[in-house]
């Protein structure tokens, strides 16, 4: 499986491809503010072409282009329902399914907003890959008052799973059950 990932814009929030492979069809995850150059760049140097655009969460700074890129490439955009009222543009409800020959499963964990999901696939290697959008970073989580929806999410995942946030660097799951401190005393 091919993962690329970058920060853009002001915030720096993370926009992802997954792609079972060089050279065909991608999925655009969170495709935030000031992304379309890096973003083109990923797909000349990777030879992608987007199926879908999927979206995290609703805020500026994971969708921001996701409109521009929609009409672009002439995919949709795929936003919880909870979250349409953030997004100006056109947008489909993200529902599990197959996107670009991947099977994404969609978790709701409202909290950071009312529609934040987490999107968790499986890769071809046997791996697995959790997008948390801003519900879950390394060492740290969207919001405070979400910990118990954070633990619950974290037992859904075996601790291998890499965890792909909407900012900073990549963690696992064990890594952050382990030594999250905002989920001490969770159970987590």
């Amino acid at each position: 499986m091919l993962v690329v990932g970058f920060g853009s814009g002001p915030l720096q929030a993370n926009c992802y491809l997954l792609a079972e492979a060089a050279g065909g069809p991608c999925v655009v995850v969170d495709p935030g503010q000031e992304v379309a150059a890096p973003l083109a760049t990923a797909l000349e140097e990777h030879r992608l072409v987007p199926s879908a655009l999927l979206a995290t969460h609703g805020h500026p700074d994971h969708v921001a282009s996701a409109a521009e890129l929609s009409a672009e490439h002439g995919v949709p955009v795929h936003l919880h329902p909870a979250d349409a009222p953030l997004y100006d543009g056109a947008s489909v409800p993200l529902e599990p399914g197959a996107f670009a020959g991947l099977d994404i499963d969609v978790r709701h964990v409202p909290g950071h907003t009312p529609g934040s999901v987490v999107l968790g696939l499986r890769t071809a290697e046997g791996g697995r890959l959790a997008l948390t959008g801003d519900t879950l970073f390394a060492g740290s989580i969207g919001r405070g008052d979400v910990a118990e929806a954070v633990r619950d999410l974290l037992a859904a995942f075996p601790d291998d799973t890499v965890v792909l946030p909407g900012h900073g660097p990549a963690t696992t799951i064990g890594r952050e059950r382990a030594g999250n401190p905002f989920l001490a005393g969770t159970g987590a």
